[in-house]
């Protein structure tokens, strides 16, 4: 039997493979209908206007690194703290992205789903941990 943390781990790499392959239905299913999707630039998109925008073409995602540092199950709720690395294309230009990030998945009648992602861009020089 996998734990809370195992399993949010493994949606994880699924919600990021799925917005690679551009299987948004995929995505669709993972996501809670309340997500509030932030991007690094502070723009804030919910579930309806970020597939819009995936299956629109104005977000390709070429590739995706997303380490994770630790997730926090507390009750029917699980924080990934981690990093996402990606290459991709927004509105028909080309980006590299290094961000520290935030998930916030919720457990919602016996599956978890995506509330919640909070990117932030990472300072020039890299990665900066807390003292862990």
């Amino acid at each position: 039997m996998t734990s809370d943390a195992e399993r949010v781990r493994a949606l994880e790499d699924r919600r990021y493979a799925a917005v690679v392959s551009g299987d948004f239905d995929a995505f669709a299913a993972l996501a809670h209908p309340e997500l509030a999707y932030t991007h690094s630039n502070g723009e804030l998109d919910d579930l309806d206007s970020y597939l819009a925008k995936c299956r629109s073409g104005h977000y390709v995602y070429h590739r995706i690194d997303h380490p994770v540092d630790r997730i926090v199950v507390t009750g029917d709720t699980a924080v990934v703290i981690g990093e996402m690395h990606s290459e991709l294309t927004v509105g028909g230009v080309e980006k590299t992205l290094a961000n520290r990030s935030l998930a916030v998945w919720v457990r919602a009648d016996g599956d978890w789903r995506l509330l919640a992602y909070q990117p932030t861009v990472l300072p020039p020089g890299g990665v900066h941990r807390s003292g862990r």
